[in-house]
């Protein structure tokens, strides 16, 4: 079974948010695109729907949280020199580094924030063969 996941995500500046992302290589989906969402692409099976704030609201009674980390969105690379690329992309585009680099030998990961303050991770693992 193929399943598919839409993060939805709050972002306070539609356009620099896209721009932010597309800097660090993401590609977006114009059909799911209009003042209010922006539709980027991670694979085949994954997107992250940048939503402005008042559009987000609609979706939901609770409020945005504002301060602390209400989740951590991790994204694999294919080597460790790709976690360095996007995390060095991230903070070019005005992005902050969260934290030291984590090496445990099999995985190396990356953190930092995007615009709005969400937590992003790049990180690659490389599990040995049984």
């Amino acid at each position: 079974m193929t399943t598919q996941l839409f993060v939805n995500l709050p972002v306070r500046d539609l356009a620099a948010a896209k721009g932010f992302f597309t800097a660090l290589g993401f590609a977006f989906n114009p059909m799911f695109a209009d003042e209010n969402m922006e539709a980027m692409v991670v694979n085949d099976h994954t997107s992250v729907l940048l939503l402005t704030e008042p559009y987000f609201k609609s979706f939901t009674n609770k409020d945005i949280a504002e301060a602390g980390a209400e989740v951590v969105l991790a994204v694999g690379a294919e080597s460790r020199e790709r976690v360095d690329e996007l995390a060095d992309a991230a903070v070019a585009a005005g992005g902050q580094a969260a934290g030291e680099p984590t090496d445990l030998g099999f995985l190396y990961r990356r953190a930092f924030t995007d615009l709005d303050g969400h937590l992003w991770e790049a990180m690659h693992m490389a599990m040995p063969a049984n």
